[in-house]
């Protein structure tokens, strides 16, 4: 979801990459139809595995996974509180959904003010 509204919403300021310590193979129904609601089209999307040389070379690494990043630690962390809706209802979707969406947006803004 998060690359999702990055990629839509942000993509004058940065380019985002779907990475987890435990990704899944493919996005759950639900996710893709709440993102669908947004009309943001993340059926194609795919998680890939977190790599931590990768990582430390981004500008930004935002983990959602209330867990720690193993190896090289990134230039700069951001750790934002989501709730992981994966096997819940479409409603926990649309919330987690919500959530994000807000984040993205407020990282988007400070990004836009500080090239701007």
């Amino acid at each position: 979801m998060a690359e999702g509204f990055a990629n839509c919403y942000g993509s004058d300021v940065l380019r985002a990459e779907s990475r987890g310590l435990a990704p899944v193979p493919h996005v759950p129904s639900q996710g893709i139809a709440a993102m669908r609601e947004k009309n943001i089209d993340i059926s194609g999307h795919v998680s890939r595995r977190y790599d931590p040389i990768a990582g430390a070379m981004a500008d930004i690494v935002v983990n959602m996974s209330d867990y720690p990043l193993p190896g090289v630690q990134p230039r700069h962390l951001i750790t934002w509180k989501v709730v992981d809706p994966y096997r819940q209802p479409l409603a926990a979707f649309q919330k987690t959904r919500d959530a994000i969406e807000q984040q993205v947006m407020k990282l988007i803004l400070e990004l836009r003010r500080s090239t701007g």
